[in-house]
């Protein structure tokens, strides 16, 4: 009933697109009949169909209305006036709904139907609602278990919606969403051989905590004081750190170019010049081949990082998942001399001699290069396992 009543209309004018307001008015739906109605009218007020139709289906939705207040007045439940609160809102809306076509002429009689002012019982009705919703959070404040606590919150909540300044709510609010908050601590603990740097350890907890949150678990990598209970501790385990020597592969490539090195006159059987048919020497080019050799430095080294990240429960201490994970990274440089002639380079080969040897990276360097890819698997293995914190 809570969740239907405050979409009557919307749903009303849902359904009064979906057939005539006759068809509405036989299944039932008397709200869709006043809405497809109050339309067709205000096209033409004197379709007497649908001034019928109105008619109708106005009288049998209020007489609905009021004997289902009636009801939840008579069976005195502290939780009905919400309920009636939302049925004294819909007469309303109908009411303005209809009162935007009446008065209206039917074969020389008026139709028409007598305001009636809804306001104060919804008033009373918000209010008696507001009062339920309070009591009802603080008593549930009094069980001290986390989920109550959670309920509580949305009471106040609903009480507050409804009489915006109820005393002490706000104080109220805090409290509940203070006590019903899951905690969850996020560590690193390092049991392999190499220990890294403090800072890489921050650096890898900086895990956009924010969008990890929910409406109702926080997850933290600092202690907030030393009184602060953890409902879940996620620990991201670092057991193996493996990083490869330094390591250089050297391959050598002989580079040949012949190139034009002057000429030589071509001579007959005699031994004389021979000339062309312009009377002219005729010269045969020389070439010679020119050599260098490329020798090429390649220079490797590599990280691997594995772990897993374990989900624990702290009352009652429980491991709830345990993930692994694993990052890697590598560093290559690749630099080239040349020995020989480099005029039988050409323009690329010739700039890559110019690459020096750089400094190998040390172990912990090789370990920092790894903490993006390891934050994303620490990111990704708490991710999918949400679901177990709540």
């Amino acid at each position: 009933m809570k969740s239907i009543l405050p979409l009557v209309f919307i749903l009303a004018i849902i359904l009064s697109g979906c057939g005539s307001s006759k068809k509405q008015l036989q299944k039932g739906n008397y709200d869709a009949a006043i809405a497809k109605a109050v339309k067709q009218l205000r096209k033409d007020n004197s379709d007497v169909k649908q001034i019928d139709i109105l008619d109708r289906s106005y009288k049998v939705a209020n007489e609905q209305d009021n004997e289902r207040i009636r009801f939840l007045k008579m069976e005195g439940r502290p939780n009905n006036w919400d309920d009636i609160y939302l049925v004294y809102r819909s007469l309303n809306d109908r009411q303005s709904l209809v009162k935007s076509v009446t008065p209206l002429n039917k074969n020389g009689k008026t139709i028409d139907y007598p305001y009636v002012d809804y306001m104060a019982d919804m008033v009373a009705a918000k209010r008696k609602a507001a009062d339920f919703y309070y009591a009802h959070g603080i008593e549930l404040m009094k069980s001290g278990i986390k989920e109550s606590y959670r309920q509580a919150y949305h009471e106040f909540d609903r009480a507050k919606q409804y009489i915006g300044d109820y005393e002490g709510i706000d104080t109220k609010m805090l409290e509940a969403k203070e006590q019903g908050m899951s905690r969850v601590f996020v560590s690193i603990q390092n049991t392999s051989m190499i220990k890294f740097p403090k800072e890489f350890e921050q650096d890898m907890l900086a895990l956009d905590l924010p969008a990890l949150n929910s409406e109702w678990v926080e997850y933290h990598t600092q202690n907030l004081n030393e009184g602060t209970k953890y409902d879940y501790y996620v620990d991201v385990n670092i057991k193996n750190i493996a990083v490869s020597p330094d390591k250089t592969i050297q391959k050598d490539t002989v580079i040949k170019k012949d190139v034009e090195d002057g000429f030589t006159y071509a001579l007959d059987k005699k031994g004389n010049v021979m000339r062309d048919t312009l009377g002219n020497d005729i010269k045969i080019k020389k070439y010679k081949t020119l050599q260098c050799a490329m020798v090429e430095s390649v220079q490797l080294k590599a990280c691997r990082i594995d772990g897993d990240v374990q989900v624990i429960q702290a009352n009652p201490d429980k491991v709830l998942k345990k993930d692994p994970i694993g990052a890697e990274t590598s560093f290559e440089h690749v630099s080239s001399r040349a020995l020989g002639d480099t005029q039988a380079l050409n323009a690329d080969q010739l700039a890559r001699t110019k690459t020096a040897p750089v400094p190998f990276p040390d172990d912990i360097e090789m370990v920092v290069r790894c903490s993006e890819s390891l934050k994303m698997a620490i990111r990704g293995a708490i991710q999918n396992n949400k679901r177990y914190i709540y």
